[in-house]
């Protein structure tokens, strides 16, 4: 049976659950849980294995880096190919990929050839599938439910995540002590199954296009040039970056927290992992509460400071119980930062840079665990668990100070459905698609009064040409008429002004009326255009 994205009326609903109304999400996030499930098992697998072949911090927070620095490096490239390519076809091919991982690494573990630096290559690889899976499996959200549902899908899969991690490592601490790591890692392997078939089932929608698809390096290079001008987006990758290099501290060191604070096994570990997922849930069900009541960056501040203090005291304790409670506590402010950054990144990202964007975010999240957990590693083969923890949470804090500036405040209003309210070119001949540059031309007569409301928005305006692809850009006031303005921006070919077109947003649009408004006849303007020879 095929299943088809459903895009359902707006409803009054406001129950959390809602998005699973839709059968290809609900079924998505089925097969999802059931992933991560063998995902967190893995983790805690690998992470006390290697607890077990080496006493040194360092090597025991390398797990993580192996985990987390594929990301780093590839997330990008990942996430053009994704959009480049059909997104379910090179999803089915990252699964199966990070599937065959972890069948190998299962088996060595099993036959007792694994040792130290196995674990780690192999567990690099199957950070190479993940940093491959991650931005594609994350933009088709928008492609799964209707628009007004995506703040509860995204919280939705920010619990899912939390589900199987309260789930997975309990019931790896009971595998590892029965039948040892080998074991967990083969579950992993056989957990990917199900998200196969349901990404083969699903019927996506794919948007047309006329125009050829983009290159991969120049993919990148305009990835990279739309976040760089999408201010909100810029807020969430800065947030993400200052949050999470502290905040993996707790990651890195929870083996050892385990192990030497409070003298326990891989229950001990994979309890500990449970508590966690078991806040991330409480947070993701009380979310659209919070949600109502506080903004965006308000959610920001208060889950960076309940993290912070939450660590703070993790590693000044050799109590069981009261760990597993600031466990839960960390847990419900991960869920809040998480699923506020993500909806903020998916808002502010149109469909034919979501990937690209989302690997961004990803490449930063990821970065930051890998690099903090070798800092932090470190920190705490020199000075102690406890010096580690402690100066990661005051970092944590005094980074949130300086942060506080970026915000993130009305991403919800922005609609990035492509317009196409742009006219084709009018042109004496046919103009090949990589003949360029190119350089548009936009003549404005505006009336007098208006001159300073119609240059503060036309600033904004060269964002959204720069985001799009323009390279130079300048607004020009005409010596001799005051009241005549030009506007020129630049971009590399006939074929890159083309895409432009099918770029443009709805709010883009709105900008554009609000400009239209400020002139004399309140029409549209004149645009030329003007190509390389």
């Amino acid at each position: 049976m095929a299943l088809e994205s459903q895009q359902a009326e707006p409803d009054i609903n406001t129950s959390p659950w809602s998005p699973l109304r839709i059968r290809v999400f609900r079924y998505m996030w089925l097969a999802t849980v059931v992933s991560n499930i063998g995902s967190w098992m893995h983790e805690v697998g690998a992470g006390w294995l290697m607890a077990e072949l080496s006493t040194s911090p360092i090597m025991v927070a390398l797990v993580q880096t192996a985990t987390s620095m594929p990301v780093f490096l590839l997330a990008i490239p990942a996430g053009a190919l994704a959009d480049i390519f059909d997104r379910r076809l090179y999803l089915i091919t990252a699964v199966f990929w990070m599937m065959f991982i972890a069948f190998v690494l299962g088996i060595l573990t099993l036959a007792g050839i694994t040792n130290e630096w196995i674990l780690v290559v192999l567990t690099f690889a199957l950070g190479i599938g993940t940093a491959m899976m991650m931005p594609a499996m994350a933009s088709i959200t928008p492609e799964l439910v209707p628009r007004h549902e995506l703040h509860k899908a995204v919280a939705l899969n920010a619990m899912g995540i939390n589900i199987s991690r309260a789930i997975g490592p309990a019931c790896a601490g009971v595998i590892i002590a029965a039948a040892g790591s080998g074991a967990v890692f083969l579950i992993n392997a056989v957990s990917f199954l199900l998200v196969v078939v349901v990404l083969w089932k699903w019927q996506r929608q794919v948007q047309k296009s006329n125009l050829p698809a983009e290159r991969f390096i120049s993919a990148i290079r305009t990835g990279v040039r739309f976040v760089m001008h999408a201010a909100t987006l810029k807020a969430a990758l800065v947030h993400s970056f200052s949050f999470f290099i502290f905040a993996s501290a707790l990651w890195a060191m929870l083996p050892l927290v385990a192990r030497d604070l409070l003298q326990g096994g891989p229950r001990t570990y994979g309890i500990l992992l449970a508590a966690i997922g078991v806040g991330a849930v409480a947070g993701a069900l009380i979310l659209p509460a919070i949600r109502s009541r506080f903004n965006g960056d308000q959610m920001i501040a208060g889950a960076t400071i309940i993290y912070a203090l939450a660590m703070l005291v993790t590693g000044h304790l050799n109590h069981f119980l009261p760990n597993i409670i600031f466990m839960a506590i960390c847990g419900v402010s991960w869920i809040i930062m998480i699923s506020t950054l993500s909806t903020t990144a998916q808002l502010s990202l149109p469909n034919w840079v979501r990937s690209r964007g989302l690997a961004i975010m990803t490449a930063i999240l990821m970065g930051s665990l890998a690099f903090g957990s070798i800092i932090w590693g470190s920190v705490a083969k020199y000075t102690g668990i406890t010096v580690a923890l402690t100066a990661a949470a005051i970092g944590a804090l005094i980074a949130l100070v300086f942060s506080y500036r970026w915000r993130i405040g009305g991403v919800e209003k922005f609609d990035l459905t492509p317009s196409m309210h742009w006219n084709i070119p009018v042109t004496h001949e046919q103009i090949t698609h990589d003949r360029g540059p190119v350089m548009v031309v936009v003549h404005y007569r505006i009336i007098p009064d208006n001159r300073d409301e119609f240059l503060a928005l036309m600033h904004e305006l060269s964002r959204i040409r720069r985001r799009d692809g323009a390279y130079a850009w300048d607004v020009l006031e005409d010596v001799k008429d005051p009241v005549h303005f030009i506007e020129y921006y630049m971009v590399e070919s006939w074929l890159e002004h083309l895409r432009q077109h099918e770029r443009v947003t709805n709010t883009d649009k709105m900008l554009q009326e609000k400009i239209k408004q400020l002139l004399v006849d309140k029409k549209q303007p004149e645009v030329t255009h003007f190509v390389g020879t």
